[in-house]
């Protein structure tokens, strides 16, 4: 059995926070959780030295894999090596699960397409199965509703699929200027004019096409829901509806089968998602930039009126750490809710109940964290795999730290 002991930390507990607190993982889990009392902490014990001690972040959107591959139009690296050097950035920022975002679309101005999506929807998958991963890699698939390709390809993905006992994560969004996330249209009118350094004419002749032809794709749109709604019906996909905007568009996904309200644009979306016991998901990125860069409704505005269960990185894993202790510092909420909005928050947005939180019997994803100047620093990570006993297990933090006493 492997033994690791961690002393004298600043643990967040799900409903409060311990300033001298004392860790016990043994074989990947967490095994006990309480104070260190003096003269009572074990002699192996690592002192963490009041540094946080909170579990390990779980992101349940994002989308950055895409850069890492393609930094820039020109610019392409394999799929593989995007994934390891993705997983790099991602451990640093104390994220130990990681939904990567595969969008099974064509989109010319974020330079999507569906074959390089499935590219990396298979490195994704291959990284995890070989055991080795810095993160528990995982996929969160987000469908087009108006793309018919697109619905194809994620029947297919879909049926791929080898079953672990966790339903996958399907979002389904519908990115229509005048709606949803572009419901502003000055708004998306200028971010197209800054991303593709054309003309405000240009841009809105841009917007006035993509409205033009919301027409043809209204029924495709009506058979996308219509296969996910049967999917999630039948308990094969948890169902996240994306950029939702009001009352009735929640009545709407709520009675096709949506479990989540991801990113709702409005605060009467957000509450009528939390009315409707649906958990709800708003951007880490947004919090920490002070407001939407879609001018939609404020992420802080949301969680101060206690309609967010998590935050996701959307396009920056960095953010969520950060975001979660800007709230805590500028008092929006206290620390141990601030860091639930990335740990079982997030996990229960997943449907991952056997993380998220320090409580006994839990995995054992930690994370190390100091925090001066009013930055943070991730010290040390640990994935429950890592600190599991056996010769397979791969080569973590927590065992150079030192051979635990047996």
């Amino acid at each position: 059995m492997s033994r690791y002991v961690f002393a004298h930390a600043r643990a967040v507990l799900p409903d409060t926070v311990v300033d001298d607190a004392l860790v016990v993982v043994e074989d990947g889990l967490i095994t006990e959780v309480g104070p260190a009392v003096p003269g009572a902490v074990p002699a192996e014990a690592r002192d963490l030295r009041g540094a946080l001690l909170m579990p390990g972040i779980v992101d349940t959107h994002s989308d950055a894999l895409e850069k890492e591959q393609r930094p820039r139009p020109t610019v392409e690296f394999p799929p593989d090596f995007a994934v390891v050097s993705f997983e790099g950035r991602v451990r640093a920022a104390g994220v130990t699960t990681m939904h990567h975002a595969v969008s099974y679309q064509t989109h010319v101005l974020k330079d999507r397409t569906i074959e390089r999506s499935l590219a990396l929807s298979r490195a994704v998958q291959e990284r995890a199965a070989g055991g080795l991963g810095l993160v528990d890699h995982r996929l969160l698939h987000r469908l087009d509703a108006r793309d018919p390709d697109a619905l194809d390809v994620l029947r297919r993905a879909l049926a791929e699929l080898s079953d672990t006992g966790v339903r996958p994560l399907v979002s389904y969004e519908d990115h229509t200027p005048g709606q949803g996330q572009y419901r502003d249209l000055e708004s998306y009118r200028r971010t197209i004019q800054t991303q593709e350094r054309i003309s405000a004419a240009e841009a809105e002749a841009y917007i006035e096409q993509r409205i033009a032809a919301r027409a043809d794709g209204i029924r495709q749109r009506a058979l996308s829901l219509a296969y996910l709604s049967e999917q999630a019906g039948a308990g094969r996909i948890r169902l996240l509806a994306h950029d939702v905007e009001s009352v009735e568009e929640i009545a709407q996904v709520r009675a096709a089968g949506a479990a989540v309200a991801e990113f709702p644009t409005t605060v009467a979306a957000a509450r009528a998602a939390r009315d409707a016991g649906m958990p709800v998901v708003a951007g880490a990125p947004n919090v920490l930039r002070g407001g939407s860069h879609s001018g939609n409704v404020s992420a802080t505005e949301l969680i101060a009126a206690g309609l967010v269960d998590n935050l996701s990185s959307d396009y920056m894993p960095t953010t969520l750490l950060a975001a979660a202790l800007w709230l805590a510092r500028h008092g929006v909420v206290p620390l141990h809710r601030a860091v639930a909005l990335v740990t079982s928050g997030a996990a229960g947005t997943a449907g991952l109940p056997d993380r998220g939180a320090l409580v006994p019997g839990l995995r054992a994803d930690l994370t190390v964290v100091t925090a001066d100047g009013g930055q943070q620093t991730v010290r040390m990570a640990l994935l429950a795999e890592e600190s599991a006993d056996g010769a397979d297990a791969p080569v973590s933090v927590a065992r150079l730290l030192g051979a635990a006493a047996r």
